[in-house]
């Protein structure tokens, strides 16, 4: 018998000063049985950095050409394309074909040397953007976990602040490759 997903519902409070993005966003999240509480919450956390009407999960790991999340217009284009983790340079590059924008969230302490073997190949990407947090950032949001969330998120200065009330997280996203 196959595991199922279990589910989970976030009220996220988003407070973007860099954007002036303020809105409450209610979000149920089907976290697949062989992913982590931590790349569940870097979803929620790349979820927050781009906020905007219509920004919605994809199928994530279950279907290769699909993104974590993504924003596409009335017509189905793909204005925005975010992956979570270290994906595969040829997803990434066909996703750069197929969206205007592309952004790549990884975390983890093999995010480096993912970096490494990947930078090269996709030095030319003009709408790609790769962002990276600190190896100790996706632990400390995996403590954050509940089945039942409400977190709050405020971004000023390209730092984020993450809290449930009585415990918070700050994290500095940095800019490998391309603008934030």
């Amino acid at each position: 018998m196959a595991l199922k997903a279990t589910i989970y519902k976030a009220e996220l409070q988003i407070a973007d000063l860099d954007r002036n993005h303020y809105g409450t966003y209610n979000l149920t999240l089907a976290r697949h049985p062989s992913e982590t509480d931590e790349r569940m919450m870097v979803r929620l956390l790349a979820f927050a950095l781009h906020a905007e009407e219509g920004l919605a999960c994809g199928k994530g790991l279950c279907v290769d050409d699909e993104p974590d999340l993504w924003l596409r217009d009335l017509t189905g284009d793909i204005l925005c394309w975010i992956d979570v983790g270290q994906p595969d340079e040829k997803w990434v590059r066909k996703a750069c074909g197929r969206a205007r924008k592309v952004v790549v969230l990884s975390y983890g302490r093999a995010a480096d040397i993912w970096w490494q073997g990947v930078r090269d190949k996709l030095a030319r990407q003009e709408r790609l953007t790769v962002l990276n947090i600190a190896p100790e950032a996706a632990p400390a949001l995996a403590a954050l976990t509940a089945r039942g969330m409400r977190l709050q998120f405020t971004i000023q200065d390209g730092q984020v602040w993450v809290t449930d009330g009585e415990r918070s997280v700050h994290i500095e996203p940095v800019a490998l490759h391309g603008g934030v």
